[in-house]
C-alpha cells in the first residue's frame, strides 16, 4: 500500500470512528431484536478496526478473508493480539457470513448479545494496540 504517513494517519482514524459508530449501531439494532443484523454490525465494528490495524501497520487484503489471514499472521501468532480476540474476530465472520447469506439461518439474542461486550473488548484491545504504535 503507497500512502504517506499523513494518509495512513487519516484512514486509521476513520476506520476508528467507523468501528465505534458500527458499534453504536449494533447495540441500538439489539433494542429491536434483530439478531442476524446485530451479528452484522458487530463484525463490521470488528472489521473496521481490523483494517485500521493492517493499515497502521502497511498491510493490505483485498478480501474479509485475507484480513482474517493477515491478523493472524502478524498479530496473533506473533502474541500480539490474544488467540481469543482472533477467535471471536472469526467468530463473528461465520456469524455474519451465516446471518447474511444463508436462508435458514435465524440467530436468537443468547447467540449473539454476550458479544456485543466482547466485540467493544476487541475494539478497545485493538484501538490501544494502534495507539501504543502512534506513540512509539
Amino acid at each position: 500500500m503507497s500512502l504517506t504517513n499523513d494518509e495512513r494517519d487519516a484512514i486509521v482514524s476513520f476506520r476508528i470512528q467507523k468501528a465505534k459508530d458500527t458499534l453504536k449501531e449494533a447495540e441500538g439494532i439489539a433494542t429491536l431484536g434483530y439478531w442476524n443484523a446485530v451479528a452484522n454490525r458487530l463484525y463490521y465494528a470488528c472489521y473496521y478496526i481490523t483494517s485500521a490495524l493492517l493499515i497502521k501497520n502497511n498491510y493490505a487484503a483485498q478480501t474479509h478473508r485475507g484480513i482474517i489471514h493477515l491478523l493472524g499472521m502478524h498479530f496473533i501468532k506473533t502474541g500480539i493480539v490474544s488467540n481469543d480476540a482472533g477467535k471471536l474476530y472469526t467468530k463473528l465472520f461465520e456469524l455474519r457470513q451465516s446471518g447474511d447469506y444463508d436462508d435458514l439461518s435465524h440467530l436468537v439474542e443468547d447467540d449473539v448479545k454476550p458479544l456485543i461486550v466482547a466485540a467493544q473488548n476487541y475494539l478497545d484491545t485493538i484501538i490501544a494496540l494502534i495507539g501504543d504504535q502512534t506513540d512509539a
